[in-house]
């Protein structure tokens, strides 16, 4: 049978005097313009409104492309196809299916609602409403969808997704993540192919695996090479049952260890830290997952209850079943305020420290040792004690220094208070900082003042980069 550029052959018909009508049965193929084909057991065509509605074992072909359902309306001057109890749409690499679907054949469009699957051997995925593009093989997110490829599971209630490089821009609610790891932000923009992506606005990363969560407002990250740094608002936030440390910078990254599963995390510029036992700043900070080392740069300063902390260079070590460790590298100095205008005060080269219960417990000072500190008969104050030895050893009870040996050559005097004058009462370089000491989780963000340099005096080296330093033995 043939009606302007419609071909139809069935096993039987029935035509309607005076009318386009046709209702076919039986292996029923209509052809249109040479490009699309239709397929069924029984097509109700009527010419006079160029339309065709096909039952049982329907199939719409157009180039590579094939639209299966059990029942379809065609419009053929619009040439869109539309069912409503579902259907399949099949072409060279993707298979999508629905409740209710729509075929745009001359636009290569097809639109998806209610229950839609797809696949392909690069992807699956589901969703409430969507668009594909059969020629680009892009799916356009209308609703709330999920893809799934080999790398990573994709959310986002709008966007785009390229079914052939594994691209995608996900624009409202965006979650990429996998077993060990999560994304989310305003906007994320992911590529599978190559592991690039971007992150805008309310960024958030969670690292399962090793408690931790960096959050700021742009990220840019590579998934394949576990690279990620963040910036503007960058908040680095590790976690554990006990306590949560927070950590501001202006930029956060992190990198992968050459041990596997382990992660570096890089800090730098105007580095602030709060953890309810320690506080901290620095201009650049490194911290290593795999041995729970932290190396601070460039006019580091820690405080941890009345002590502070200074030095060029300090490392900071946790241990699970032993004390942990800390290691100040030259210009080092520790003061320890007792009250209004008084300080305990030990100076020297490098000092390794214990810490035991969250608690200052020893200070070792290797070379160049100066201490200063308010010797006591049971709990009354006699007087300050000056000594130098190029080797102390200090112990402390209560926060309080408790006892010391000076283990090489010291040299000490012990002055009542009444005899002392301003001068007598600090150690050359004493410099209280306690105006820059963060006091919580939000303090992480102040601004605060250049931190100064120590006089050049005391000052035998200048951190300039972030460059790791041997490790502790």
């Amino acid at each position: 049978i043939r009606h302007e550029n419609i071909l139809m052959w069935c096993d039987s018909a029935y035509t309607y005097t005076g009318t386009n009508r046709v209702d076919a049965f039986g292996n029923v193929h209509i052809n249109q313009a040479d490009t699309v084909d239709l397929y069924a057991r029984k097509v109700y065509y009527n010419g006079d409104n160029s339309e065709a509605r096909a039952y049982h074992n329907v199939r719409l072909i157009n180039k590579s492309t094939t639209l299966f359902t059990d029942t379809l309306y065609y419009d053929m001057d619009a040439n869109i196809g539309y069912y409503d109890n579902h259907g399949k749409i099949v072409d060279s690499t993707n298979t999508l299916t629905s409740v209710i679907g729509k075929y745009f054949v001359d636009t290569d469009i097809a639109h998806f609602y209610r229950e839609v699957e797809g696949f392909s051997d690069k992807y699956t995925l589901t969703s409430d409403t969507l668009q594909y593009n059969t020629k680009t093989g892009l799916i356009f997110i209308e609703g709330p969808t999920t893809i799934r490829d080999s790398l990573n599971t994709l959310y986002a209630e709008k966007g785009w997704y390229d079914t052939n490089t594994g691209e995608a821009e996900l624009l409202k609610k965006p979650v990429v993540y996998n077993e060990t790891q999560q994304l989310t932000a305003n906007y994320i923009k992911y590529n599978e192919t190559d592991g690039n992506g971007r992150a805008l606005g309310n960024v958030k990363i969670e690292d399962f695996e090793n408690k931790i969560i960096v959050t700021g407002k742009t990220s840019d990250y590579n998934e394949k090479l576990e690279i990620a740094t963040v910036t503007d608002s960058a908040l680095f936030i590790m976690y554990s049952e006990k306590d949560t440390l927070f950590l501001h910078a202006d930029t956060l990254k992190t990198i992968p260890d050459i041990v596997e599963d382990e992660k570096i995390i890089m800090a730098y510029y105007g580095t602030r830290f709060f953890r309810s036992d320690i506080q901290g700043i620095c201009d650049s900070l490194i911290y290593f997952t795999k041995d729970s080392l932290v190396q601070l740069f460039k006019n580091p300063v820690i405080w941890s209850d009345a002590h502070q902390l200074t030095a060029d260079h300090i490392e900071m070590q946790q241990h699970t079943n032993s004390p942990d460790e800390l290691h100040l590298k030259n210009n080092s100095f520790i003061i320890s305020k007792l009250d209004s205008g008084r300080f305990d005060q030990i100076k020297g080269k490098e000092m390794t420290g214990l810490v035991v219960q969250n608690k200052l417990d020893r200070i070792d000072v290797n070379g160049s040792g100066q201490m200063l500190y308010y010797a006591r008969e049971e709990e009354d104050i006699i007087g300050l004690n000056r000594t130098e030895s190029s080797k102390i050893s200090i112990q402390f009870r209560e926060g309080k220094v408790f006892r010391t040996a000076f283990l090489q050559s010291p040299e000490g005097v012990l002055k009542p208070l009444f005899e002392l004058t301003e001068e007598e009462k600090t150690l050359a370089g004493f410099e209280w900082k306690i105006h820059l000491r963060p006091l919580s989780k939000h303090d992480v963000f102040e601004k605060t003042e250049e931190i100064p340099v120590p006089p050049k005096e005391s000052q035998t080296e200048k951190e300039a980069e972030i460059i790791p330093v041997e490790k502790i033995e």
